[in-house]
């Protein structure tokens, strides 16, 4: 792969074949991520996984329109970060398409930019969710018809519910008698996605980022401050709630998320309380009442989704998220309904966080 992309890719954003050093970067489920660099500059280079991302083209120019937003609204002092851009090819265009070699696309390298994959405290919390209360402040007011869903119904419990439905009924890898525990358990699910389905009624529709994982914000390594919101593939229309309900999800738990040690997996209330502060400040004048409660309910709902998204993917055979073993999904899926779970031990206590 790294001959492939020295002799074909690289000659493409003007870097040169001899000089290069290319490197595998994060850990992503999705796309691969290099990092390149030459004599004089620096690129993150990515080719784009065509399964998932059925028209990259949507995606990169989805990605270059927020960017041009969050640059404009940084020149006007009304964005704390700095914003991650695309880097055009020599003749002008913001992607290389290779056929079966690959679509490729490349994006600006921070200097200082640091990551980390587990929240250790609540002040990491707090920056990362302020951070992207920030990019979401930035964002309320591009007009959501200018970003196009590249991944339809992305985030609908409804449809995920029965997607895991039709995995069990179809049991096509024979894999359901390891997990049939844990899906009837999702599956029982209703009152929430009753809920859920009279919240999405009445919440206004926002751009979202879609994905806000720990590592999705970058740190400055120089002082561990907030420094960029990166990865802005799925960033499509949708609600606060599951911005913030996936920001909790990957946040509060002291374990990755593919972790076994399920003892130690459970929702971290000082880490829940820290974001929730911290978000809603950020967000103060722009969020609505509604979508101040519905923040608990995104909190509920985004362990349960993905852990539905994994088991599904289990049962028919692995074929979404990349894996590193045989049951990495079924361990996966396990430790999002464990955080699930340990949230519905805890609401009385956390909902009050999101009284209007």
């Amino acid at each position: 792969m790294v001959n492939f992309i020295r002799s074909n890719v690289l000659p493409q954003f003007g870097f040169s074949t001899e000089h290069s050093s290319i490197h595998p970067l994060g850990n992503g489920h999705i796309n691969q991520t290099f990092l390149v660099r030459d004599q004089a500059k620096t690129m993150v280079l990515q080719r784009i996984n065509t399964q998932i991302f059925t028209d990259p083209r949507v995606m990169i120019q989805n990605a270059a329109n927020i960017s041009q937003h969050l640059l404009a609204k940084r020149q006007q002092q009304q964005y704390p970060l700095q914003v991650v851009s695309p880097i055009a090819t020599v003749s002008g265009a913001l992607y290389v398409d290779l056929a079966e070699q690959g679509f490729w696309r490349a994006i600006d390298y921070l200097p200082h930019s640091d990551t980390i994959e587990v929240v250790d405290t609540p002040d990491q919390a707090k920056l990362a969710a302020e951070a992207f209360g920030h990019f979401a402040a930035a964002l309320s007011n591009l007009t959501p018809t200018d970003i196009i869903d590249v991944i339809p119904n992305f985030l609908n419990l409804p449809q995920r519910m029965a997607q895991l439905h039709s995995a069990e009924i179809n049991d096509s890898h024979e894999r359901l008698a390891q997990c049939k525990k844990w899906v009837d358990f999702c599956l029982a699910q209703t009152d929430l996605v009753t809920t859920l389905l009279q919240y999405e009624t009445d919440l206004p529709i926002r751009v979202c980022h879609n994905d806000t994982k720990i590592n999705n914000m970058l740190f400055d390594s120089r002082d561990m401050s907030s420094l960029a919101i990166i990865d802005l593939d799925t960033c499509m229309t949708g609600y606060l709630m599951y911005d913030f309900g996936d920001m909790v999800r990957a946040f509060c738990s002291p374990e990755a998320e593919d972790s076994t040690n399920l003892a130690n997996v459970y929702a971290r209330p000082e880490i829940i309380i820290a974001a929730a502060n911290s978000y809603i400040a950020s967000l103060v004048g722009i969020i609505t009442p509604l979508e101040k409660r519905s923040l608990w309910l995104g909190t509920k709902v985004m362990p349960l989704m993905l852990g539905v998204r994994f088991l599904t993917d289990y049962l028919n055979g692995d074929v979404y998220f990349g894996i590193k073993y045989e049951n990495h999904n079924l361990d996966r899926a396990i430790n999002q309904l464990t955080i699930y779970q340990s949230l519905l031990q805890q609401e009385t206590r956390l909902m009050s966080l999101f009284s209007a």
